[in-house]
């Protein structure tokens, strides 16, 4: 609980509200075991060229500034079972998982442990996301404060809350409205699906390259479980990587489904992801010593 506490400076929308938590339980229940099961730890084995930032050292050594990643138990539980309904033992098996929902990250998993993630030292890096805007050049905020005359608390609000396929399309957060619009003409709703299919492109690519080799890429999350044309369309684009598509299985709608075809030189599934399922597991194991 201590260093929960000493680390909310890292987290400090999440880890206050679980310290409650937390002490509510104690309050509650005294004597029974409290577990933390944290959403980093499954990219704790990323290597320092994967983790390290390029900026003074000793920011890293006296502030921790480094890339954590997140949605950890949910690449953990969606790769293990990839890797199980592939037949693949997880020490030899590499897999890309994307999580894509409101808040979206990307996973590099190498002998079944990440390698490499998309989000950093905040949720805010990577992907297009819901209302986070992602990569983006880092003189932006300096920019905009010099120029704007907003401050450093307004920029990462709009960042964070004002930004993604909300700050493009200025209609929604949501993909199923930005599809809807996009199907009536709204040009930036369009935009705004563009633009989230080009990033994605952009980290599966790099990460095939990383891996060298890639045998599987694993949607989940809200939207690559349920959204098929976006999904589709993005399948569809990895043909240079000798993917080939089932549009029939594709179909299918928050399913575990294979959706590329049999000749397809790397599988790609749906798995529905269990974050809960990983926590219960943790905590059984742990308590259970």
């Amino acid at each position: 609980l201590a260093a929960v506490k000493e680390n909310i400076p890292l987290a400090p929308l999440h880890n206050p509200a679980n310290i409650t938590g937390i002490e509510a339980m104690m309050s509650a229940l005294p004597g029974v075991a409290n577990v933390g099961v944290f959403d980093t730890a499954f990219h704790s084995s990323m290597p320092p060229e994967s983790y390290l930032y390029a900026v003074p050292y000793d920011w890293y050594e006296t502030h921790h500034v480094r890339r954590y990643g997140f949605h950890g138990t949910s690449h953990r539980f969606v790769s293990e079972r990839a890797a199980q309904i592939l037949g693949i033992a997880p020490a030899d098996f590499n897999c890309i998982t994307c999580h894509m929902g409101n808040g979206s990250s990307f996973t590099a998993v190498k002998g079944g442990k990440s390698y490499d993630t998309s989000m950093g030292m905040t949720p805010l890096e990577g992907l297009v996301m819901g209302t986070r805007s992602g990569d983006i050049d880092a003189g932006i905020p300096s920019f905009l404060a010099a120029n704007a005359g907003m401050s450093l608390a307004d920029i990462d609000n709009a960042l964070n809350k004002k930004s993604g396929l909300y700050g493009i399309s200025g209609l929604s957060s949501d993909m199923r409205d930005l599809q809807k619009a996009a199907r009536e003409g709204n040009v930036r709703a369009k935009l705004a699906v563009d633009v989230l299919r080009h990033r994605s492109l952009k980290y599966i690519g790099a990460y095939a390259v990383e891996l060298g080799r890639v045998d599987a890429i694993v949607f989940t999350g809200g939207i690559a479980e349920n959204d098929v044309a976006f999904r589709g369309s993005l399948v569809e684009r990895l043909s240079v990587l000798g993917i080939k598509l089932d549009s029939e299985a594709n179909a299918a709608r928050g399913e575990e489904v294979l959706i590329s075809t049999p000749d397809s030189a790397i599988k790609v599934l749906v798995v529905p992801t269990n974050e809960e399922l990983v926590i219960a597991r943790d905590t059984q194991a742990i308590v259970g010593g």
